[in-house]
């Protein structure tokens, strides 16, 4: 998408013109923006925070894959609408993701009920699990993602394009507004 501005004043013929090129989403470009996630019953999920919009490096990982894939090529000022199905989002649920561990996992102190969610870290990363029955000793965990096996429905709008400076890159996350603060 170019669009052709005149430079000082009225086009003449032979002076040359400025073109002016819209920054587009690619990899290792920062992208800020704004997003609000439903799911199928219309129930919000997520959005962003007001006057916090999320900032991200695309092509890193950091988005799900039918979100990123559907910003790609996009421009700053651009409203997109998505579905994102399973596949392409948190995953199908497994029934092997549902286990039984006993309560001396858990620290003492806390009090566990049906509902409350944790971090747990195994080898593959951080991962959200959720506690779905307490029976005396044994407590029943959920391992599927929260909206694992949900069609999620994005509106999604591009505030910002630029290139992730060098430290950024290293890090691995956007910095300034939206990005993390060291």
């Amino acid at each position: 998408r170019k669009h052709l501005t005149p430079v000082s004043g009225a086009a003449k013929l032979g002076q040359p013109f400025c073109v002016e090129r819209i920054m587009q989403i690619s990899e290792q470009k920062v992208i800020l923006l704004n997003y609000e996630v439903v799911d199928d019953q219309g129930q919000l999920i997520d959005r962003s925070e007001e006057g916090g919009p999320l900032a991200y490096i695309h092509g890193t990982g950091q988005l799900i894959p039918g979100l990123e894939t559907a910003l790609e090529g996009r421009g700053q000022g651009d409203k997109i609408e998505v579905d994102v199905p399973p596949d392409q989002g948190y995953g199908e649920r497994s029934d092997e993701g549902v286990q039984t561990v006993s309560r001396n996992q858990f620290d003492d102190d806390v009090e566990i009920e049906v509902g409350m969610q944790f971090e747990a870290q195994d080898d593959e990363g951080h991962q959200i699990v959720t506690v779905v029955a307490v029976d005396g000793e044994s407590i029943t965990l959920d391992t599927n993602h929260p909206l694992a096996g949900k069609t999620l429905h994005f509106a999604v709008e591009v505030l910002e394009v630029r290139d992730a400076t060098a430290e950024e890159l290293d890090h691995g996350h956007a910095h300034g507004p939206g990005g993390h603060h060291h």
